[in-house]
This record gives C-alpha cells, structure tokens and sequence, in this order.
C-alpha cells in the first residue's frame, strides 16, 4: 500500500551517520526522542526535519519539556515481537522479566491500568497462530471496548493478519502503530535462511521444535514472503488507522549482537535498527526515524549498567527514553481523537 509520507525536505549536513543515511533516502521528519522522566517528553528534530512544512509536524514532536496529559479515548493493547512474552519468570527468587520494561507500568499510570492490555502470543510460531492468540487476549481482556493496539516488531504483522483477515468477533481495532516492524522482510531473515552465514537456521528447527517452540515465524519474514504472498493478501482496512515508526542506529561495536545483521541489512535494505530497515518499517501514516536507537532500545533493553557508568565517569546521559517515546504515541493517539 502506498505510505502516507509527506514530501521531503531539503537535508542539512549532518555529522551523524545514520541521520546521514536516512537523508539520503529522503525519509519523512525522524527524531530522537529523549525526555528523561516518565511523563515528560522532549524531540530534537534531525537535520532534514528542519523545514519542513508546518503542517507535518505532529503535536509533541517540537515541544520541549512538556507534560503528557492527554489519555486516549481507547485501551491501548501492546503486541510483543518474535521470541516476545508479556512476562517471563524463572524462579521464585528471580525477579520476572518484562517485555515492555517499565512501559505498561507508565502507560497504566498515565491512562489507567483498565486501558493498558498486555498480550502474549507464541514467540516463534506463524503469523496466522499469533494473529489468533492476539485476538483471543484482546476479546478476554478488552471486554467488547475498541482499542488501539501498540506494536513492536513482529507484532505488527500479527495485529494486521488479525484486522485484515480474521476480523474476530468481539475485537474491534480503531488504531494500529507499528514499531520498527518488518512489513517488507527482512534481508537478514533471507541471510540466515539461505544459510550464507555460519549459523544455518534451518538446521536448528529440530532444537527449536523439541523445546517447545515453533518455526514457521522465520520463513515467514523474508522478503520474497512478505511481498509476494504476506503483503498482498493482508491489505488495510478503511476503518482503521495505521501509524509507524522507524529506528537506526550506526555501526554497532565490534562485541554487539547486532553488528552483523546490521551490516547485512545496511548493505541491502539502508539505514536500520539492527533486526529491521528504517524503509521495511514504513505502513500507514509514518511518524518518523528514530536516530541512533536499536531494535531492543525501543522496548526499554538498553544496557542500563553501560549508561550508568558514562554517566558518572563521562557526564552522558542515555539518548533515548523510550517510557517518553511511548507515551509520546499515547498522546498522539488522543490527540487524533483515538
């Protein structure tokens, strides 16, 4: 489907790399948002968002300081992404782990913990399964009452297959926002798959099944897959609205879990995050880029030890809130009558 992407602006030198590398391929606005309080929400708008035409600037994205006050009129219900849970627990003396860390709590805090819905899908599983589980969370805990779903990854495509082709009884969606979610594919995906690399993920299936886990999701988000058969027969619906937002970040250091499939993606697809391309996480009205923010940045992951000691040794503040960058959507949400 085509984007809804506002003309682009003319782009200013900039010495960040990845701000560098989104101008080239003539994005809409990208930001950074780094408010640093819960609550409060601040975006330095990137080089190439600096003239551009008034009327694509979105409330919130050039106020300093400010005070999210506004609630959605919808419960806003977050989908996990690939190998995602709502909460791991793996012990009785081992505090549990959550996927949207410190996200929910200050979304509940700000709308009400009735508006904030949680899911949990199978972690690997194909997109038509998550899409069923995503639907059966949403009708138990939204209780007929129409919601805007917030999205990470791969749970974008679970709550598009859900809206588009399940349609479920009982689930009525007035908003979808994708998050860094691979509409495209993804060329590491078609990386692993092909077996160019030292890890050939297909010859894990057999581990992954006998843990448990399924494999289908894999397959599922190469590229050939997304824009042969995913793409053309998942289409929007006219009742809904699509938002998204990408991310990228520059080269990752040489010990980053992302520092290969960041090459890869780089070399093929342009500017990402590490796991999925700024251009694969464009549907529906883009909000913007993210700059110099990865894939596990976005749902709170960020190495807090690492941030702590440059903070105290170096005077750096981390970059990125991503409490701020979330309740940032909630906000636009309500402020698009949502």
């Amino acid at each position: 489907m085509p984007d809804e992407v506002p003309p682009p602006s003319r782009a200013l030198p900039c010495p960040n790399s990845c701000a560098n590398r989104v101008s080239s391929l003539a994005f809409p606005p990208s930001f950074v948002a780094a408010g640093q309080q819960p609550g409060y929400i601040r975006l330095a708008l990137a080089a190439e968002a600096t003239r551009r035409r008034p009327e694509v600037q979105r409330p919130g994205q050039t106020d300093i300081g400010r005070v999210c006050r506004d609630t959605p009129k919808n419960p806003i219900v977050l989908a996990h992404g690939l190998m995602g849970f709502a909460e791991l627990r793996l012990g009785g003396y081992v505090p549990p782990i959550h996927y949207w860390h410190g996200i929910s709590d200050s979304l509940s805090t700000l709308s009400g913990p009735d508006n904030v819905i949680t899911t949990s899908v199978p972690p690997s599983a194909s997109i038509e399964e998550r899409a069923a589980a995503l639907a059966a969370d949403i009708a138990a805990k939204a209780r007929g009452r129409a919601v805007n779903i917030v999205a990470h990854s791969m749970g974008g495509l679970d709550a598009r297959y859900m809206i588009s082709v399940l349609q479920p009884a009982g689930v009525s969606v007035a908003s979808l926002v994708t998050v860094a979610t691979p509409h495209r594919g993804s060329a590491f995906a078609d990386f692993l798959l092909e077996g160019r690399g030292p890890i050939k993920l297909a010859s894990l299936y057999g581990l992954i099944e006998r843990a448990g886990l399924g494999t289908q999701a894999f397959d599922q988000l190469t590229q050939r897959y997304m824009e042969d058969e995913f793409n053309p027969r998942t289409p929007d619906r006219d009742d809904v609205r699509y938002f998204s937002y990408g991310a990228c970040t520059s080269r990752p250091p040489l010990l980053s879990p992302f520092r290969q499939s960041h090459r890869i993606l780089e070399g093929v697809e342009g500017a990402n995050d590490g796991l999925v391309s700024v251009a694969s996480s464009r549907w529906g009205k883009y909000q913007g880029t993210l700059l110099e923010v990865s894939h596990l940045d976005l749902i709170n992951w960020s190495n807090r030890l690492k941030w702590t000691l440059r903070k105290v040794w170096m005077g750096q503040t981390r970059p990125f809130n991503a409490v701020a960058f979330y309740l940032d959507i909630a906000d636009m949400l309500a402020k698009e009558g949502l």
